[in-house]
């Protein structure tokens, strides 16, 4: 599989909302030097580094510089409204990206899966013609088994599902049956470790972000059920915890890439 990093390897770097910000928040120029310190060939500019904020010759810099640390890009957002899709299919275009991850629900969007079938259905045909892929994250908001059924019934080799490792645990659905369901339709990997602790109390539990291949997500496994032949990615996602200051929790993220790419290395991503 190809190894990647997202903007979502390193949310603290960028600046989380409500937290405090960086002294110098990483932007996308950081981000694709960043894969090519880690030595990884894929970047994913996800919804927390958006792409539609830049102008068309930020877009083309980046996509020059892209291209010359022999970086692919992958284009990520939020939303799947019929113009707010065919916005992002055009900077895919740009960045001659052959897949586009999004959720179903935004900011002030929240379609039902009825709803969402209808608006990819208008512009299925522009990623089809212009050979893109359409892949749909899981998470809290629909379960593994629905999402699976609206990606079957679009009946398109160009939609499929963009795989997340712990997203789904907010619909209490275990990465197992996350991978069962989902694996034959995947398009796109986002390896994200974890582990679910009992409170100091003992009434209750925490999730909590770990280094990939630290925690309770068996890697070697997940890896082995991921569709053959094809040409997905992995992703490496994080959610580290904050540290005692913003600079301590850059630090530690930044760690964390680093051990986690080297983890996938060893389990054979390339």
């Amino acid at each position: 599989m190809r190894l990647g990093i997202s903007s979502w390897t390193f949310p603290w770097a960028i600046g989380v909302r409500g937290f405090p910000a960086p002294v110098r928040p990483m932007r996308l120029a950081d981000l694709l030097e960043a894969a090519a310190a880690l030595k990884v060939g894929v970047v994913q500019v996800a919804d927390n580094l958006p792409l539609h904020e830049l102008d068309s010759g930020e877009l083309r810099e980046a996509l020059d510089q892209a291209v010359s640390l022999g970086l692919t890009i992958e284009v990520g957002t939020r939303g799947i409204e019929p113009t707010h899709l065919l916005r992002y299919l055009e900077i895919a275009a740009e960045f001659k990206a052959v897949l586009l991850r999004t959720l179903t629900h935004a900011a002030g969007s929240q379609p039902s899966l009825a709803q969402a079938e209808k608006w990819i259905r208008e512009v299925l045909r522009e990623f089809e013609i212009r050979g893109v892929t359409l892949g749909l994250e899981n998470y809290e908001a629909h379960s593994c088994r629905d999402l699976a059924t609206l990606v079957c019934r679009l009946e398109s080799s160009h939609v499929g599902i963009c795989l997340d490792t712990v997203n789904s645990l907010g619909a209490l659905e275990t990465p197992e049956c996350v991978v069962q369901t989902l694996a034959p339709l995947t398009v796109n990997l986002h390896v994200k470790d974890f582990d679910i602790e009992r409170a100091p109390h003992r009434m209750g539990y925490t999730v909590r972000g770990v280094p990939a291949g630290t925690g309770q997500l068996t890697i070697p496994w997940l890896l082995k059920q991921m569709p053959s032949g094809g040409n997905i990615s992995a992703i490496l996602e994080q959610w580290p915890p904050p540290g005692e200051s913003i600079d301590a929790t850059v630090s530690m993220e930044r760690e964390w890439a680093e051990r986690g790419i080297q983890y996938l290395r060893c389990c054979g991503c390339t």
